[in-house]
């Protein structure tokens, strides 16, 4: 087979996953894993059934691979952080802008039903239990305690206030349709002194 066929293939291929995982990042978002049926994320999606067992097995496969990727993403984002220049509450207004940002909202609602459904698969619980919110705490932990010392974060015990900071954040994007978004600037008054 000529190599270009090989690699026009490949973007196809590519292109119909990115589709049907986009669309189940919606449903999963919107549902949870019980509530979501593999027709619903098809319909979202534009493919036939066929289409979607091509790339995954099961629903619960697809649902795992959402989690997963959600997981070390947001994870990584936020080590990033260390590498952009600016001051460490500049920094933390970066990622609270990147968090409110409207197309990351169906990524939060899936670790939150992830986090808080009761039927979830065995792989998605131990994702949950290895990256735990005390981990991002961690991960934040040196970029809030640096804007303590520089006076840009407020006096306090830093896990609680980066925990409520994080417990805001999240309950803002869960809080769903009808709700206006804060901007970051209101919410950063939160961490500001």
């Amino acid at each position: 087979m000529p190599r270009l066929k090989e690699e026009q293939l490949q973007k196809i291929y590519d292109e119909r996953k990115k589709q049907i995982t986009a669309a189940a990042v919606k449903i999963f978002a919107q549902h949870g894993i019980q509530g979501t049926k593999i027709s619903m994320v098809t319909a979202e999606a534009g493919v036939s059934h066929g289409l979607f067992y091509h790339y995954f097995k099961t629903k619960e496969e697809l649902f795992i691979s959402l989690v997963r990727e959600a997981v070390v993403t947001s994870v990584a984002e936020i080590d990033q952080l260390s590498q952009l220049s600016g001051s460490p509450i500049e920094k933390v207004k970066v990622l609270t802008e990147a968090i409110l940002d409207e197309s990351g909202t169906p990524f939060f609602m899936l670790l939150h039903q992830a986090r808080n459904s009761q039927e979830v698969p065995e792989e998605v619980s131990q994702l949950i239990q290895q990256y735990p919110l005390d981990l991002y705490v961690e991960r934040l932990l040196p970029l809030f305690k640096e804007g303590q010392e520089q006076g840009e974060i407020a006096d306090g015990n830093l896990k609680e206030l980066i925990s409520g900071y994080i417990t805001i954040l999240s309950g803002v994007m869960v809080l769903g349709k009808g709700y206006s978004i804060p901007s970051a600037e209101l919410l950063l008054r939160f961490v500001k002194p």
